[in-house]
């Protein structure tokens, strides 16, 4: 799996929400492992800002970088599109120190990424794992980290207001999932709020048509796109504030009343508590989600992921391995049965990749078809183990798998399987 950019460039233009002032946003490819940058174009010399936890500043109501003149504010929803689809290198020139606030949500930042297309480039994604849990309290904003075999969200608001109250939002964030269930939920506030914030000099740019404005009784002049699209907005928001993390961030984050600044605090923390790991899943996380243990856990490592599509999975076969004790002594031969078995905890770990509990469940292949063992695989071989998706409906799915060895077809099969509770 190489790093993400884009293949072309994108505009979105708009007014800021806090500061009221228009801005220009072009969406550039950036070279492979140069990160998140942004850029000001109307401020000639200006140092290039990292998306990054080190240059981000504690704010009121928003996610800022930098400080002075040059400070770039309100960046979480267009770091929302950028983090929802996994994008590792992007370049984002802005001749202005606001994004566009646009709908309030991050569909528009959504929509111009994709129209300028998803390419993959050299250089492997960095993960953050994290190996064990952390707690942050920032104010009322309360925050558990645990590890995951994903990035999981579990999301708490309470408001006094009846149109809100309390709210709580579960997601397995994927760029599927957070095209589908986030990225459309927009920004909001209340109209008691307004009068102070102005005199702060923020919302110089809102509206009704660009948030979701709640007086005593009700939301004024919209109309709301989910019962609950306040806790997913403050999800959306914990999207953006992760990808300061500076790597995909692989963890189940438990937030009661999120903040901006808590947000930030937390990424603190991960970047401080957890380890980057180049390689998609290592053996400590496959443990995590699949319930075989030694000597039967076939699988050492996962080399490829492609989101409900495709995973390629590493078994390093070693003369070490039990079952060559008996099976063809002193003319050692993996038998094909384990190879397929191998396969079948490959495409396991591609099943669970979108379960939001892994840990709960359990994935039981109900047939095999189409197999042909074509070479014998020996001690000193390493298993390269491909299964792409052919059909996938609710809980079940089937799945064409393919072992290779030094570039070589080893063994093929299809084969279907059910995720059911464990």
């Amino acid at each position: 799996m190489g790093r993400r950019t884009i293949a072309g460039e994108a505009v979105v233009e708009g007014i800021g929400l806090h500061l009221g002032r228009p801005c220009r946003l072009v969406f550039k490819p950036a070279p492979a492992g140069s990160g998140i940058v942004f850029q000001r174009l109307d401020l000639p010399g200006t140092a290039p800002i990292p998306a990054r936890v080190d240059v981000a500043v504690e704010a009121e109501r928003r996610t800022q970088l930098g400080t002075g003149e040059a400070a770039l504010h309100t960046v979480e929803h267009v770091l929302a599109a950028v983090g929802g689809l996994e994008i590792d290198d992007l370049l984002i020139e802005m001749d202005g120190p606001e994004p566009p606030i646009m709908d309030g949500s991050a569909v528009p930042f959504l929509d111009a990424l994709n129209s300028a297309g998803l390419t993959i480039h050299s250089g492997r994604p960095e993960w953050l794992v994290l190996r064990k849990s952390i707690r942050v309290v920032d104010g009322e904003s309360v925050y558990e980290a645990h590890p995951c075999f994903g990035l999981s969200l579990d999301v708490t608001i309470d408001f006094p207001h009846p149109v809100i109250g309390e709210q709580r939002g579960q997601y397995m964030v994927t760029s599927r999932s957070f095209t589908k269930e986030l990225a459309a939920a927009r920004t909001f506030g209340f109209v008691h709020e307004v009068e102070g914030l102005r005199a702060k000099g923020l919302i110089q740019g809102a509206s009704t048509a660009n948030a979701i404005v709640l007086d005593g009784t009700g939301v004024l002049e919209t109309s709301l796109r989910w019962p609950d699209e306040f806790v997913r907005h403050k999800a959306l928001d914990c999207v953006g504030d992760l990808v300061l993390a500076g790597a995909r961030v692989r963890a189940r984050i438990v937030a009661h009343k999120p903040s901006h600044r808590g947000t930030v605090a937390l990424v603190r923390a991960l970047v401080q508590h957890a380890i980057r790991e180049t390689a998609v899943y290592t053996v400590e996380d496959i443990m995590q989600v699949l319930p075989h243990r030694y000597p039967f856990l076939l699988v050492d490592r996962i080399l490829e992921l492609e989101e409900g599509k495709r995973i390629v999975g590493l078994k390093n076969v070693t003369i070490n391995e039990p079952f060559f004790q008996g099976h063809f002594p002193g003319h050692p031969i993996m038998p094909g049965v384990l190879i397929i078995e191998a396969m079948a905890q490959v495409g396991g770990m591609l099943l669970m990749r979108t379960i939001e509990d892994p840990g709960s469940k359990v994935v039981y292949f109900l047939s095999l078809d189409n197999v042909k063992f074509r070479r014998p695989v020996k001690p000193g071989d390493q298993l390269h183990l491909e299964l792409e998706v052919l059909q996938k409906r609710g809980t079940m799915c089937k799945m064409k798998g393919t072992a290779y060895v030094d570039g070589q077809v080893v063994t093929e099969a299809e084969m279907a399987a059910m995720v059911r509770d464990r």
